[in-house]
C-alpha cells in the first residue's frame, strides 16, 4: 500500500510514523520546506490531559493520556516528565478550587511544597495543584526530530505542488487550510511569545489561573520560556495583537516580577482548526482519510488520532480488498 499524506504538521508526521511502522510506503506533501510557520510550530508542547480536562470534553483525557508514552517511545529523551504546576493569586483561590473540581490526577500543595518543587516561586503562592503524571516537550525540536526519523526510515517528503507518484490512499492532514471547505470547521487563533531571562528557573510548565488573563509558561531551557493561552475566535492570522501582547506580559509579570525585565525574543500566532465541540475527527470517504479539528490539542491528541487513521487505512487490505 502507498499513502500520500497532505500536511507536514504534527498530525501528518504522527500519521506518517504510524503508517511507516506498519510497513506502509508513505509520501508526505508539505506546503513549504521546513516546519516554521505551521500552527504546530507555535504550540506549547504540553502533554497535559488532566489539566486540559478542566475545559475540554472527556475524550481529550481518554485519547490524550497515552500521548506521553507515545512521544517518549517515538523520540527517546525528548519528553520531560516533570508534571504540571497550576497556581493562582490568593485573591483567585476560588478559581483554583473550581479548576480542581473539573479535573483529576492532582495533588494539593501548600506554600512550602510549592517552594520545594519550584524554588523560583517561593513566597508567591499559598497553594497550588500539582499534576505529577503530566509532561511536556519542545514542539520545534520534536517536529524536527520526528521528520528526520521518518526520512531515515524511508518516508519521502515532497513539495505540495510536486508529483509523488500513484497512491492507493490519500490522508488529508492540512488542518486550518480546510477552513471554509469543511462544514463546521472554524479557526481559533492562538498567540504566543518567547521571553528570555536568567532570573527565573522553572522545571515544568506552570499555569497561572486568572479569571481574565489565564497563562501558561513552558520552560525551553537556557532561560527561554514560551508563554501563551489566548484563544480568539477568528481564522485571520497576522502578527500578535497589542492587547494580547500586553495581557500575556502582564500575566507573566504576575507569575514572577523578573519577567518584567526579560527579553522579548519572539512573538507568533497560529490559527488552529476546531469543530463546534472542540473535538477532533478522523473520517474516511472512499480513498481519502481526514484528520482535522485538533484545536489546541495537537501534540496531545495526534498520536491517538494517527493510530485511528492508520487502522482505517489498513482495514481494506486486512479484508483482502484492493490495496
Amino acid at each position: 500500500m502507498r499513502v500520500l499524506i497532505k500536511g507536514a504538521g504534527v498530525a501528518g508526521l504522527c500519521l506518517a510514523h504510524e503508517l511507516s511502522t506498519r510497513g506502509i510506503a508513505v509520501t508526505v506533501a508539505e506546503r513549504a520546506p521546513g516546519l516554521a510557520g505551521a500552527a504546530s510550530w507555535f504550540a506549547g508542547g504540553m502533554l497535559a490531559p488532566w489539566c486540559e480536562r478542566e475545559s475540554a470534553e472527556e475524550p481529550v483525557l481518554t485519547k490524550g493520556v497515552g500521548a506521553i508514552d507515545w512521544w517518549d517511545d517515538a523520540l527517546p529523551g525528548a519528553v520531560s516528565r516533570n508534571g504540571t504546576l497550576v497556581v493562582a493569586p490568593p485573591r483567585d483561590a476560588g478559581e483554583l478550587k473550581r479548576f480542581a473540581s473539573r479535573t483529576s490526577g492532582y495533588e494539593w500543595l501548600d506554600a512550602a511544597a510549592i517552594e520545594r518543587l519550584e524554588p523560583a516561586l517561593s513566597g508567591r503562592f499559598r497553594e497550588a495543584l500539582f499534576f505529577p503524571g503530566e509532561a511536556h516537550l519542545d514542539p520545534r525540536r520534536a517536529l524536527s526530530l520526528l521528520r528526520q526519523k521518518l526520512a531515515d526510515r524511508g518516508v519521502t517528503f515532497i513539495a505540495e505542488t510536486g508529483h509523488g507518484g500513484e497512491h492507493d490512499l490519500i490522508a488529508d492532514c492540512t488542518g486550518a487550510a480546510r477552513i471554509g471547505a469543511t462544514p463546521g470547521l472554524r479557526g481559533v487563533r492562538g498567540e504566543m511569545l518567547y521571553l528570555q531571562t536568567g532570573e527565573v528557573e522553572l522545571s515544568r510548565p506552570v499555569r497561572l489561573i486568572h479569571p481574565r488573563i489565564p497563562l501558561y509558561i513552558v520552560p525551553r531551557g537556557d532561560g527561554l520560556f514560551m508563554c501563551g493561552a489566548t484563544m480568539i475566535e477568528t481564522d485571520v492570522g497576522g502578527p500578535i495583537t497589542a492587547r494580547s501582547l500586553m495581557e500575556l506580559l502582564n500575566a507573566a509579570y504576575a507569575l514572577h516580577p523578573a519577567f518584567g525585565e526579560a527579553r522579548l525574543v519572539e512573538t507568533g500566532t497560529g490559527v488552529r482548526p476546531a469543530f463546534a465541540n472542540n473535538l477532533p475527527r478522523v473520517t474516511r470517504a472512499g480513498q481519502v482519510i481526514t484528520i482535522n479539528g485538533l484545536y489546541r490539542h495537537g501534540f496531545l491528541l495526534s498520536p491517538a488520532l494517527a493510530a485511528e487513521a492508520a487502522e482505517l487505512a489498513v482495514a481494506p487490505a486486512l479484508k483482502g480488498d484492493a490495496a
